[in-house]
């Protein structure tokens, strides 16, 4: 990474621009020049990173007319609708982490360590996945490559951070009668079964992402797929119950072997001594904690996972920031 680089953050203010922030100080890439772009609302505010003082700079139609290599787009999906083609224009390579573009055909959907070939097909932009995708992906892609997935069934625990500020405030606010910011319901000593707006056929938009990108993924767009989306009452992290059948017979030993020597897994599996993945463990840590591990004795070649990552890092900023890291090189 010998070249000097300009990468502009965009949406730095929120949780996840604060996130890639936090991961861009902790890589401390040498050779980037970053700007920082937000809404007028916190443009001019002073933001700590990298050891000094930067400014928010409000994100306009002309903020790419000053050259940049690469940007991490943040800001949600209509700033990234209207932002990211300007950008691209302009000669600059965009990592998206909105939905917008995600399940088009021409932009790669990327989850490093499973399909970073997929990065050289961008036309300028590549999309970072759904963050319940993101953290599913790496041990399904090491089961599929030997196993074969026949069918998928995804239960999600997710933590209220992947709401956004909002709704980390609705967790905060315990009192009864608080007007809620965030969730139709309290989010305090509950589960919500509903993320992002239901769709036609019964299902929310978050099971539905979740669907579609992992079959755009893992090249397999056919695999019968089904999820059931749940908010709970955790600050970070979320967690995942995933039930595979598999094409082929396979032993247990070799499933957690496989898994343990994948890249970006730990893998917590010991029930004797009652370790398996926490979201406390898994919170401030970039890896996909596995666990729970055992068959599913109802149907033939069945598998059952219990997965944890950090949403805003791996699901997120870090996912992205790999993105970044195998482009520049």
């Amino acid at each position: 990474m010998s070249t000097n680089y300009k990468v502009a953050i965009v949406g730095a203010s929120g949780l996840v621009g604060r996130t890639v922030l936090k991961v861009l100080e902790e890589k401390a890439f040498p050779h980037i020049t970053y700007t920082l772009f937000s809404s007028a609302k916190s443009a001019g505010f002073k933001i700590q990173f990298l050891n000094q003082d930067y400014i928010m700079c409000e994100l306009t139609e002309k903020s790419f007319d000053n050259h940049f290599d690469y940007a991490i787009f943040c800001a949600g999906g209509s700033v990234s609708e209207k932002y990211a083609p300007i950008a691209v224009a302009k000669g600059c390579i965009v990592i998206d982490n909105s939905s917008v573009f995600r399940m088009h055909p021409e932009v790669p959907l990327v989850v490093p360590e499973v399909n970073p070939e997929d990065i050289s097909s961008h036309n300028g932009i590549i999309a970072n996945p759904n963050c319940s995708t993101i953290q599913a992906m790496l041990p399904l892609k090491a089961i599929d490559t030997k196993y074969h997935i026949k069918r998928i069934v995804y239960s999600t625990y997710q933590a209220v951070s992947g709401s956004g500020r909002f709704g980390m405030e609705d967790l905060e606010s315990k009192a009864e009668g608080t007007q809620l910011k965030k969730f139709p319901y309290s989010i305090y000593n509950n589960c919500i079964p509903h993320i992002d707006v239901f769709m036609e056929h019964g299902y929310t938009k978050e099971e539905y992402k979740m669907i579609e990108e992992t079959r755009k993924i893992l090249h397999h767009p056919d695999l019968p797929i089904t999820a059931t989306a749940v908010r709970v009452p955790v600050a970070n992290c979320h967690g995942e119950s995933i039930n595979l059948e598999l094409e082929k017979d396979f032993d247990l030993y070799d499933i957690r072997l496989l898994l343990e020597n994948s890249s970006g897994i730990v893998l917590v599996d010991n029930p004797e001594k009652n370790f398996y993945p926490l979201a406390s463990k898994a919170n401030g840590n970039d890896e996909v904690f596995v666990g729970r591990i055992r068959r599913d004795f109802s149907i033939q070649n069945g598998l059952n996972l219990w997965v944890v990552a950090d949403n805003l890092r791996k699901g997120a900023a870090t996912n992205a920031i790999q993105i970044l890291e195998k482009l520049m090189k």
